[in-house]
């Protein structure tokens, strides 16, 4: 009988593949709704912060819909975390200076590379506040602007799954809101969703790098290692 997991986010065809390919069977729901928003801000800034694509999308999604509300000014230019987020923003014209893995690697690049520079946040409203909290700490001026709104979207599962796959700590949080999460394993995207995850089970396997693709690599791994110890 081959193995379950549950992904918290529907995958697109060619993750769907690499499920398939792991001899694993799959059952995936969205745990949680992305609304993207719009946002106005004030004064002039040097660069954007950006830690999830959906920022992105959201920022270039207000700049092709700019009006004269739209007071404030910020350099084309960003540092960001992840390497699709940086392409993504690439894709739109927007000059990467620095990406990292997670926020903290993030923080300490701009610590040593532009603690002159300021910033304009484009963040969710369930951002982290180890960026906000570093920024002020070193008197770098930022701003931060809301411009997507995640909400949880809980649903009750009877059944038990062999790892469940997190991309996110509010998919955890939504996950956990009607299911047990103890004795499962939890397969995480980065360390953010790997520390909410381990408040409900001591089994969590974080992903070398921080894409679903890698996430679902670390889930077959495991799924095969525990059928053939």
């Amino acid at each position: 009988m081959s193995s379950t997991i549950l992904s918290t986010k529907r995958l697109s065809l060619a993750q769907k593949e690499l499920v398939l390919h792991g001899n694993l069977g799959l059952v995936e729901y969205d745990a949680i709704h992305i609304r993207l928003v719009d946002f106005n801000f004030n004064g002039q800034y040097d660069c954007l912060v950006f830690t999830s694509q959906n920022a992105v999308l959201s920022y270039v999604r207000r700049k092709k819909l700019a009006t004269p509300t739209l007071k404030g000014t910020v350099g084309n230019r960003a540092v960001c975390v992840g390497e699709k987020t940086a392409l993504l923003l690439e894709r739109n014209g927007v000059e990467v200076l620095a990406s990292a893995a997670n926020a903290k690697t993030l923080g300490q690049l701009i610590l040593e590379k532009f603690p002159d520079t300021s910033f304009l946040f484009v963040c969710g409203n369930l951002r982290r506040e180890y960026l906000p909290c570093l920024f002020q700490k070193h008197n770098i001026r930022y701003k931060e602007v809301v411009a997507y709104e995640t909400t949880l979207r809980p649903r009750l599962f009877k059944r038990k799954f062999d790892a469940i796959l997190f991309y996110s700590p509010s998919g955890v949080q939504s996950y956990v809101a009607l299911n047990a999460l103890a004795n499962t394993t939890a397969v995480c995207i980065g360390p953010t969703t790997l520390a909410e995850a381990k408040k409900y089970t001591h089994k969590v396997i974080q992903a070398t790098k921080p894409t679903v693709e890698n996430v679902i690599v670390q889930a077959v791994k495991y799924s095969s290692t525990a059928k053939n110890p």
